[in-house]
């Protein structure tokens, strides 16, 4: 018989509803699972099966994704992400947690840690940090105004497009294993069925917020970013996969701003490396917990 999966429950932010998973054990150890960026909550479903008897596993869907309300003002800063996790962490009186993040969920994570140190127990970031110093110097060397002109610019064209439909199920299944060709048919199944809601129409749309695809233009200076990473107090370890495009901190320098961190390269595996390389990734995250 196949095992219970979660329990849906919110909680409110903001003035937003924001759904998370609850995988029940509730007088084990609390630890929160956070997707990344046009993600959702149940990606992390073959992590939580693994954890579930050992820990009280809730993985929260990040305003604008997943089953969480959509910001109506179609702006998702950072300040906005970091204050939903702190919210999450207080009403539900889960300090000191352990948390697992990816990308943008790690970098919502890592600040929050840094704000709160006492309130986390271990962090767990896979490529979490955000752009590269090379990445930050080449938009540095675009003037501001510029930058500024082309989020409006960014913001108007994402107000005049409507969520891409799909005929299909298996036309999204197609984009979603297009993404990740790691991914196999049973997870790029899972992933498409939790990450997308049909239509009126009878078509498809995927849950998360088209504005989501507009960055903010203005983010905290990366000397204060910094400096929240040097406040980390717990055991961290990062993450990186070897194909993926993100830039590995033991290679780019960033790691000189953590005082305990460790950092993994795994191989054959890219962005989303707890999916490609899922029986490394759990023990790897075993060893570490």
């Amino acid at each position: 018989m196949a095992s219970a999966g979660p329990t849906s429950n919110s909680f409110v932010s903001q003035r937003l509803k924001l759904h998370y998973a609850d995988w029940g054990n509730q007088d084990a150890p609390p630890m929160l699972l956070v997707h990344g960026g046009r993600d959702h909550c149940r990606n992390w479903d073959w992590v939580a099966e693994r954890l579930r008897d050992r820990w009280h596993v809730i993985a929260p869907d990040l305003r604008g994704h997943g089953d969480s309300a959509w910001a109506p003002d179609g702006n998702y800063e950072m300040g906005a992400f970091v204050y939903d996790l702190a919210q999450l962490v207080h009403q539900l009186d889960l300090a000191p947690v352990t948390i697992v993040a990816h990308s943008m969920g790690g970098n919502i994570a890592l600040r929050y840690t840094g704000l709160y140190p006492e309130n986390v127990r271990k962090l767990v970031a896979i490529e979490g940090l955000g752009p590269s110093p090379k990445i930050l110097a080449e938009r540095a060397a675009t003037p501001f105004a510029e930058r500024f002109r082309k989020w409006i610019d960014d913001k108007r064209q994402a107000a005049g497009r409507t969520p891409r439909r799909y005929a299909t199920l298996d036309d999204a299944l197609a984009r979603m294993m297009a993404e990740n060709a790691y991914l196999s048919p049973e997870q790029a199944r899972h992933l498409t069925i939790h990450g997308i809601s049909r239509n009126e129409d009878g078509t498809w749309s995927w849950k998360f917020d088209n504005y989501l695809n507009v960055w903010p233009v203005v983010d905290l200076p990366q000397a204060d970013i910094e400096s929240l990473w040097s406040a980390i107090a717990c055991p961290t370890l990062l993450l990186y996969g070897a194909d993926s495009w993100a830039s590995n901190p033991a290679q780019d320098g960033r790691i000189a701003h953590f005082h305990s961190a460790q950092v993994i390269e795994f191989e054959n595996a890219g962005h989303w490396l707890h999916h490609d390389q899922f029986d490394r990734f759990m023990s790897t995250l075993d060893d570490f917990l």
